[in-house]
């Protein structure tokens, strides 16, 4: 059975383009679905997607980079390989910055396609296991009273027991056993992977700006 991760969507508005991508995309089993605008790609309810998007840059109505914008303001976060019959250095660095994971002209050599398409797939498959284990780690960290996440920020950033204590105004005591239900709920075995599950859940990162 095919994973859903091998999906490609083709969105060009251009027929003989959008038949030669997907006879190129199938020939290497990839499950391909095409589109022949942006907004017809937007109509399809595109919320589920997986694998990745192939979108020309220039097309009739919606363009491919406006496309780019709108799917991020909506959470769409399907890996994109840009194609383009007009493109120039810095309309790629735009792309590339915006998330892209490539940029590439048209005619494309079958390879180098195949080959960005491949490492668009692996880069969305990553970004959904993240997403999973930060979901599970969120999990993890939701089970804890507001005091044990206080006591929890302050031991991830460094600060001693005794600091704790005086920071929260409560006994070293009461510290030890907020830090002992700390480890038991989120399993954590010492404090560096404790740490680790604050940096992944990104409460570490919300900590050092505030």
């Amino acid at each position: 059975m095919t994973s859903a991760l091998k999906n490609v969507y083709i969105i060009d508005d251009e027929p003989a383009v959008r038949d030669s991508l997907s006879l190129m995309m199938e020939q290497d089993d990839f499950q391909v679905v095409g589109f022949d605008s942006a907004e017809a790609f937007l109509a399809s309810d595109p919320a589920d997607y997986s694998g990745c998007a192939i979108i020309d840059v220039k097309m009739t109505g919606m363009g491919g980079m406006q496309l780019h914008e709108e799917m991020f303001k909506r959470g769409l976060h399907l890996p994109i390989v840009f194609l383009t019959g007009h493109g120039n250095i810095p309309m790629s660095v735009r792309a590339i910055k915006a998330g892209a994971v490539d940029f590439l002209t048209k005619p494309v050599a079958r390879d180098k396609l195949l080959n960005s398409v491949r490492a668009a797939i692996a880069t969305g498959e990553y970004k959904q296991l993240k997403a999973g284990h930060v979901k599970q780690i969120q999990a993890l960290l939701g089970g804890l009273t507001q005091r044990e996440r206080d006591v929890m920020a302050l031991a991830v950033l460094g600060h001693p027991n005794k600091q704790i204590a005086r920071n929260l105004n409560i006994s070293h005591r009461t510290v030890e056993i907020h830090k002992s239900n700390i480890m038991h709920k989120t399993g954590a075995t010492n404090l560096l992977e404790l740490a680790r599950l604050a940096n992944d859940s990104g409460m570490v990162s919300l900590l050092e700006g505030s």
